[in-house]
């Protein structure tokens, strides 16, 4: 079955979606690439089963382009296009609180591009949060081997001024100052609750609990 993107390229790794269409590549600039993801994966199937969170990947979605039907009863898709998702990459329930996020990573050493996001993104945020949501987004300084929640109303912001003539990115000095550090442990490897915690203390602070 042959998978492509919209643009009509296929995928280098379809690993977001179940299992990979391809063999992952070897060198270690993918596996790092990948990193992130599967360390969120990980936590929350670690969190599942010990019944501290119950948060999930959003599967890709996938427009079909060719089907066959060689019997009545089943059918083989010999083409597909992975489909830009209309929301976030994450969501789910911790201690009664709905909890939606995206991933993101970057190699810069000063600020995070905000060209990462897109628009439709953004403005899912921005509907969560009225709803009383806990959003965020996960970003990971890939050299530099630091990973932030940075809360969603701080992208928002900066998302705005953008769009105002500001500045295309977020310094690193900033989600540092606004964000909260994602440490690394043992099991599991990225453990995000502690800073999860942190994030709803500060809603709670400023008066923004779910209540």
């Amino acid at each position: 079955m042959t998978i492509r993107y919209p643009s009509g390229q296929q995928p280098p790794n379809a690993g977001r979606v179940g299992q990979p269409i391809v063999a992952p590549h070897s060198s270690s600039f993918a596996k790092r690439g990948m990193s992130l993801e599967k360390e969120i994966n990980d936590a929350n199937r670690y969190y599942l089963a010990t019944e501290q969170a119950v948060i999930y990947k959003k599967p890709t979605p996938i427009q079909l382009v060719k089907v066959d039907y060689p019997k009545r009863s089943a059918a083989v898709v010999k083409e597909a296009y992975f489909k830009r998702p209309s929301t976030t990459d994450y969501n789910g329930v911790y201690q009664g609180y709905y909890v939606d996020f995206d991933a993101k990573e970057t190699r810069g050493k000063l600020s995070f591009p905000l060209k990462n996001f897109h628009q439709h993104q953004v403005d899912h945020f921005r509907r969560c949060l009225v709803q009383g949501g806990v959003c965020f987004a996960f970003i990971r300084f890939t050299t530099l081997d630091l990973t932030y929640l940075l809360p969603a109303s701080d992208l928002i912001a900066f998302w705005d001024q953008q769009g105002r003539g500001g500045r295309k990115s977020v310094p690193l000095t900033t989600i540092k100052d606004r964000g909260f550090r994602v440490k690394t442990g043992l099991n599991p490897v990225l453990d995000y609750l502690p800073a999860l915690d942190q994030l709803i203390a500060a809603n709670q602070a400023k008066g923004a609990d779910h209540e």
